[in-house]
């Protein structure tokens, strides 16, 4: 059979012009990376791996908003859970500290505190958006509320851990140029936040909860005539999400800096949400958003150190990562859908 015979619908399809583009900035961004590489290895390596550390809580908050959205319910109170969460496990990693001397066992003990946290919460904005049908960004809205003044009126200075989780290199791949310090050289929630990212996608699109969740998001009048359960779909998934950022706002006080600060998830939770819509509410489009984002952290700190802040006041280099969110949010946000049925209460009939 000659070419000319084949039909058009069978031949291979053209790659699209967003695809194009991603991979022609993916070139350019790879290129830049190992030119700077080759002119002083010790400064990329520091901000590439300072922008992988960056993006852990923004993907892992970008996660909690996906699995809610895709399932129907409205988060923007991923703000103030992962500020509660980092509360609930900086206290517990200070107080079983204190009672075992044992770093590791305190660590581990708060880790679950932050995930049980966000599961609490998750369920408290779950039963205010499913149960009680509070509008999801009131709900949302209090939920912040609540995690800043509760946070803030019992936090106590001068309060100290025993440490914070420290890196783990991986056999043989840690010795890999650039890529061993930077994806193999890391503290377990680093390596916990990527693994999730690929579960996350296996779990929505190669399993039947999967898809009964994006039933759930889509077409719930749908999903409710074939047999699922829309409604406990939506409680369920809101609670993972919670968990996963519960699990962000850990993070911060037990990997990220070893203490706590008022507000110190500092909009983390906002980012995460753009982030999302950024990535198309898919796990590896979120990531790439949260490396975005992370990358641009990493850079205004590096700036800072070369004196930029002498010329520039530092304010505004510091409003670089924010900038680049705007930017992308104008860009990105009107071509983007989200699931169809977000934000809207499902009652069976």
């Amino acid at each position: 059979m000659t070419e000319a015979a084949i039909p058009k619908t069978a031949a291979r399809p053209a790659l699209s012009r967003q695809t194009t583009v991603w991979i022609v900035v993916g070139v350019v961004v790879g290129g830049a990376i190992l030119a700077s590489y080759a002119t002083n290895a010790v400064i990329t390596t520091s901000v590439m791996a300072s922008a992988l550390r960056q993006s852990v809580p923004i993907v892992l908050g970008a996660l909690c908003g996906l699995f809610c959205e895709r399932s129907g319910v409205i988060n923007i109170g991923i703000e103030g859970m992962m500020l509660m969460s980092a509360f609930t496990a900086f206290l517990t990693s200070v107080t079983i500290g204190r009672a075992t001397g044992d770093a590791n066992t305190a660590l581990a003990a708060a880790v679950i505190v932050g995930l049980l946290t966000g599961a609490l919460l998750g369920l408290t904005h779950a039963f205010m958006s499913v149960t009680l049908k509070v509008d999801q960004i009131i709900g949302g809205t209090v939920i912040n509320i609540i995690a800043m003044g509760l946070t803030g009126y019992f936090y106590q200075a001068n309060m100290t851990t025993l440490g914070k989780f420290q890196p783990i290199a991986l056999p043989l791949l840690s010795d890999i140029p650039l890529l061993g310090p930077v994806l193999f050289t890391n503290p377990p929630i680093t390596f916990a936040a990527l693994i999730l990212v690929a579960v996350a996608h296996y779990v929505l699109y190669f399993t039947p909860w999967g898809l009964r969740t994006r039933a759930a998001g889509e077409h719930p009048r749908a999903a409710d005539t074939v047999g699922i359960h829309v409604n406990m779909m939506r409680y369920a998934n809101v609670m993972i999400g919670g968990m996963l950022a519960g699990l962000a706002g850990a993070f911060l006080p037990l990997e990220a800096v070893g203490s706590f600060e008022r507000n110190m998830t500092n909009g983390r939770g906002f980012i995460a949400l753009a982030v999302m819509i950024f990535g198309k509410w898919t796990p590896f489009g979120a990531l790439g958003g949260a490396l975005l984002f992370g990358l641009a952290s990493a850079m205004q700190t590096q700036l800072q150190f070369f004196g930029l802040g002498d010329v520039i006041p530092h304010q505004f280099v510091g409003m670089l990562p924010y900038v680049l969110t705007i930017v992308v949010l104008s860009g990105f946000v009107g071509r983007s859908r989200p699931p169809a049925a977000e934000g809207k209460v499902y009652t069976k009939e």
